[in-house]
């Protein structure tokens, strides 16, 4: 029996395990992690992670051909194809700090699995990581090899968060690249075949190892790029009376550029995103493109001002104060149909808001009020750090009220930002909210989720991003 250790039991290497032993039950798959709550989470009916679909997975498989483990060494020492799949934080300090990614994890990881390790292992890279990490991680293997033989693959996960089951169900392809050598050859064919159980053939790509680490960091930095140019036009379609989402719909029909990714909103966030276009930007500094570097920094800065953008809207359209004002967020999720809220839009807005001296009442129906405390208590890029960095007892923030409730959180506000597109939003008695509220009563679309007309006959007073102005935000700045 072949058997699959995967070091890392988060958000990809849980739902990815979990998958791989669904579809191949001859196939012996152990998550591990040296996080006892963790793994104890993915051990009981309380998963760690939402993700739509996983439960039923977990369930199936869990104590046949899964398992999850706190015994790193024993599992790893034991399987024949290892995947990694560990935090690649931005470092917070030292050389690129800011930009680059901090492979501490990564190196702990692969000197462990050279000491345990007694006979010859494939060992996958699955976190996303800089080119030429994969050498790196080769170079440590075999300086502590014992005569053991490491073949080093990249595997980078392209999933979406919150369809993570359904894109590992029918993806869309699956890279793996290797060295071009005999051993290189027979390890991808090795993972090639774990695959094929339910991979049509012609989805599985087969690249040497660094166009398939650079492919990671170029398909996020394109999506990403797609959602800043959507929101840069969103500016000028507000400035000049257009609307957004005729334009991107206009835009999207047209073949050669599709219709995904092009929905206008308050930002991008997830913990990919932001991340690989730093580490994309770090590269190419450290390559002489500084060109290169400056074209993928201005995604980051165009995102960055569209958050700015959104709080600016609701300072000065509330007489250029917020302090004291009950602001009602909707939303925390950086989208809707998962728990996460690394780099989620939300956070910067909230943090614009309080900074205001706001009084925010906060709803969302999958992130608790302990991970929203949190959230606005640490500096920028703590998230992506193991829990025992993080801060231990978020901040008391007495402008801040975590309800679970939309119509609690919108009782006596002033205003309310929508920040998630949960598909329950769309549905809120708007009339019944619009008769709790202070007057005159306002509406943020950070999503452009809502009717904006029929809130308008209601009374409130709506601003949705992109979409011609309400008569009340007229020559109103929409940047400071």
């Amino acid at each position: 029996m072949v058997k699959i250790c995967c070091i890392g039991a988060g958000y990809v290497g849980g739902p990815t395990m979990a998958v791989i032993a669904f579809k191949c039950p001859a196939i012996e798959v152990v998550v591990v992690d040296i996080s006892v709550a963790r793994i104890a989470a993915w051990n009981s009916d309380q998963l760690p992670i939402y993700e739509p679909g996983l439960e039923d997975i977990v369930t199936q498989c869990r104590g046949k051909n899964l398992f999850f483990s706190t015994e790193v060494e024993k599992h790893v020492s034991e399987a024949d194809i290892i995947f990694v799949s560990v935090n690649t934080p931005t470092k917070t300090r030292g050389l690129g700090a800011g930009k680059a990614a901090d492979l501490t994890y990564w190196e702990s990881a692969a000197r462990m699995i050279a000491d345990v390790s007694k006979n010859d292992k494939i060992v996958v890279e699955k976190s996303t990581v800089p080119v030429k990490t994969a050498e790196a991680i080769e170079k440590i293997l075999t300086h502590n090899s014992n005569g053991i033989k490491y073949q080093i693959l990249s595997n980078p996960e392209f999933l979406a968060e919150g369809t993570a089951i359904q894109d590992l169900f029918n993806p869309d392809r699956v890279l793996i690249g290797g060295r071009e050598t005999p051993g290189g050859q027979k390890a991808i064919q090795a993972l090639k075949e774990v695959y094929a159980h339910w991979v049509p053939e012609d989805r599985i790509i087969c690249t040497n190892l660094w166009s398939a680490e650079l492919s990671k960091l170029a398909a996020n930095a394109f999506l990403a790029q797609r959602i800043s140019s959507v929101n840069a036009m969103s500016a000028l379609c507000e400035a000049t009376g257009a609307d957004v989402t005729q334009v991107s719909h206009a835009v999207g029909k047209d073949t050669r550029v599709g219709s995904k990714f092009l929905n206008a909103s308050v930002g991008f966030g997830g913990s990919c995103f932001q991340k690989d276009i730093l580490s994309l930007v770090y590269i190419c500094e450290c390559n002489g493109l500084k060109e290169v570097a400056n074209y993928w920094k201005q995604v980051i800065q165009v995102n960055d001002y569209q958050k700015n953008r959104f709080v600016n809207r609701v300072v000065s359209s509330m007489f250029n104060t917020v302090s004291g004002k009950k602001i009602a967020i909707l939303g925390f999720a950086f989208k809707k149909d998962t728990g996460d809220t690394r780099e989620t839009p939300a956070i910067d807005v909230c943090k614009g808001l309080l900074g205001d001296n706001a009084n925010l009442s906060i709803y969302d129906p999958q992130v608790t009020e302990d991970q929203i405390r949190k959230d606005l208590s640490m500096r920028k890029f703590d998230w992506d750090n193991p829990i025992h960095l993080q801060p231990m007892s978020p901040t008391v923030m007495k402008q801040l009220n975590v309800v679970w409730d939309a119509y609690a959180a919108t009782k006596d506000a002033h205003g309310l930002c929508l920040l998630t597109e949960w598909d329950e939003f769309k549905t809120l008695d708007f009339k019944k909210i619009y008769d709790s509220m202070q007057k005159p009563a306002f509406v943020f679309d950070g999503r452009n989720i809502i009717d904006e007309q029929k809130l308008r006959e209601i009374g409130f007073i709506v601003y949705s991003i992109g979409k011609p102005l309400d008569g009340w935000f007229k020559d109103m700045p929409a940047v400071a």
